[in-house]
């Protein structure tokens, strides 16, 4: 048997298939490649971690800046409440020993024949220390003079004023009109008299413990 090889044109033929699939898949993979490198079409970025944490959380953000806010207002309502109250503190304090010098000097200077022993008592409750025993003394002496007689003395209180107030010490000018009548004079005696006190307060009271004349003017009327 004679042996068959295969002619030049099958091989031929066979090389030039073989030489036309690798082209083809060379153009398969280059256009791959080309597909996987396209410009326009860059693969999606994850969003950014802080925007993503801003946009989720923009409603706490809020609430937290103006709760922020709400804090620095009573703060700032704080600080301006506390010298208004102070204030006011102040002015009830001066309120209280203006009425008490008031109370004081018309109790001190009223006086009729028919009460004047009990002087000393009404007047005790305004009055502390040397000077409750000062003002004592000085009714026991006029007391018999006085009612023999038969003065009547009334005082009224026509301006007050707290001087100054140091803790639990102050000072109170109090202005008056002085009127005193007895049988025996053909006209009253009237007086502008002005008294400067000191006061203590003791617990939640204030009290006299020092008096002086600062004006003493005779408005009586000349016959």
């Amino acid at each position: 048997m004679e042996d068959q090889q295969p002619g030049t044109g099958d091989l031929t033929d066979s090389e030039s298939d073989e030489a036309s699939l690798a082209e083809n898949t060379a153009e398969e993979i280059t256009t791959a490649e080309a597909v996987e490198e396209e410009p326009g079409e860059s693969a999606p970025t994850e969003p950014s971690a802080g925007g993503s944490w801003l946009g989720r959380h923009k409603a706490q953000v809020v609430i937290a800046a103006a709760a922020g806010t709400f804090v620095a207002a009573g703060a700032f309502a704080g600080g301006a409440l506390q010298p208004y109250l102070a204030d006011r503190a102040v002015l009830a304090t001066k309120l209280d020993i203006a009425r008490t010098a008031v109370d004081a000097i018309t109790t001190l200077w009223t006086y009729s024949p028919e009460d004047m022993d009990k002087l000393p008592e009404r007047s005790a409750k305004y009055l502390s220390g040397d000077f409750q025993n000062q003002y004592r003394k000085f009714v026991d002496a006029i007391a018999s003079t006085n009612k023999q007689a038969q003065v009547t003395n009334s005082t009224q209180v026509v301006a007050a004023a707290v001087e100054s107030l140091q803790g639990s010490d102050a000072t109170a000018l109090v202005y008056t009109n002085t009127e005193s009548t007895s049988p025996k004079s053909k006209i009253p005696t009237v007086k502008y008299l002005s008294y400067r006190l000191d006061l203590k307060r003791k617990g939640t009271h204030w009290l006299v413990t020092k008096m002086t004349t600062v004006t003493s003017l005779d408005l009586t009327p000349k016959l």
